[in-house]
């Protein structure tokens, strides 16, 4: 049988000039990866790794599980590793995904149920959103950021029972159905957002689900390692680590390896084992990358030169001019608006030609319109770098 009808989705990628391909770095200044303190690009977890880690004998760590966690893929080491991070974020559990898209997925999948509702921001990342369509609650956006928006949408939701939920009736004699639970609500929000780099008013959400009695969820990718007097994301800067029922740190940006955690209680941690299928039906992380993730731990916290490294190049950034509008951000995730999927190609690889490693965003990841530059900061990048990057888009 024939492909044509892939080929009709390729060639309508091809006609908005949108279509995705995979590059090399090439030697270029990185301005693109996630590598915010240069744990990875320094092999700075390789350093960190106990002589097992390559050692032939008596006991090397093992690059592979042999199942999943409730099969032959539970090991003392991923156990330990996860009393240590659900203790350095001050949470009660922790649970080891191989990925943060398992973990949003099986998260999101997984605990919201029927009658129950989702209130997410509208920029929460790709494996949010797929994990909100895998569940059976009912899921509505708000605007992203606002407060107002969200405090409506709270007041709808919880002003009466969903629509297909009868409300309560008096029991009609002892044979009759109990009362259905009453639903539960949960507000999903990221702490810094990949696209815009642009940080949730928390303090302001917390109060919000204080009010209406809902479950705050929030996805710390971008800001672990990052954001914090020693990287433990926004939560815990703000001392909001207790108000929150879920938390999702990712260790494939700051931490320069892989895979995440789900935080919050034991009964979740224990839901989460018996739900959420990306956990249940995947083979665990190896010993070997469980090691290099309690290496990342142990090196993390300590990076402060780093950030406050950061911080400079992001000032830095700031202070120059360029000709494109750039959307405010302090964070190490800096956007320049280039409208237009052709001409934002355009300027990345002027800039690509420039030996500069920085990818354009395009239409549809973003909306039409709303094209970027999305330039990542690192604490390894030097002056000069920052000033040819900035030369070249004046």
């Amino acid at each position: 049988m024939g492909e044509d009808f892939l080929d009709r989705r390729l060639d309508e990628r091809r006609q908005q000039n949108a279509m995705r391909r995979l590059r090399l770095p090439e030697g270029k200044t990185d301005f693109c990866s996630n590598d915010y303190l240069g744990i990875a690009t320094n092999g700075l977890i390789e350093a960190h790794l106990p002589p097992s880690a390559s050692a032939p004998a008596p006991h090397p760590l093992r690059h592979g599980s042999g199942g999943s966690r409730l099969l032959a893929g539970n090991y003392p080491l991923i156990k330990e590793t996860e009393r240590h991070i659900a203790s350095f974020h001050e949470s009660e559990a922790a649970l080891i995904f191989n990925s943060g898209y398992d973990a949003n997925l099986g998260l999101m999948s997984a605990i919201p149920q029927r009658n129950d509702i989702v209130l997410y921001d509208h920029l929460s990342h790709a494996s949010i959103r797929d994990g909100i369509r895998l569940s059976f609650a009912r899921s509505f956006s708000f605007a992203h950021n606002d407060l107002a928006d969200l405090q409506h949408r709270l007041e709808s939701v919880t002003a009466q029972p969903p629509a297909f939920q009868p409300a309560s009736v008096p029991p009609s004699g002892p044979t009759s159905n109990p009362p259905a639970p009453p639903h539960q609500v949960f507000v999903v929000t990221e702490s810094l957002f990949s696209m815009d780099g642009d940080q949730a008013p928390l303090p302001e959400i917390v109060r919000l689900c204080d009010r209406f009695g809902a479950h705050l969820m929030v996805d710390e990718a971008h800001a672990t390692g990052v954001i914090g007097r020693q990287g433990e994301g926004l939560v815990q800067s703000l001392g909001l680590e207790h108000k929150c029922f879920a938390r999702v740190h990712t260790f494939g940006k700051a931490l320069g390896c892989h895979g995440a955690a789900v935080l919050g209680s034991a009964s979740l941690r224990d839901c989460l084992i018996n739900f959420a299928r990306s956990f249940i039906y995947t083979t665990a992380l190896p010993e070997s990358s469980v090691a290099a993730i309690r290496a990342a731990y142990d090196l993390f916290p300590g990076m402060t030169r780093e950030r406050q490294r950061l911080q400079e190049w992001i000032e830095r950034f700031h202070q120059a001019p360029i000709r494109y509008e750039r959307l405010n951000s302090h964070t190490p995730i800096q956007v320049v608006i280039v409208p237009g999927n052709d001409e934002v190609k355009s300027v990345s690889d002027q800039l690509q030609a420039a030996g500069l490693d920085v990818r354009p965003i395009l239409y549809p990841t973003v909306p039409r319109g709303a094209e970027r530059l999305r330039i990542v900061l690192h604490s390894f990048n030097t002056p000069a770098e920052i000033d040819r990057l900035v030369g070249c888009l004046k």
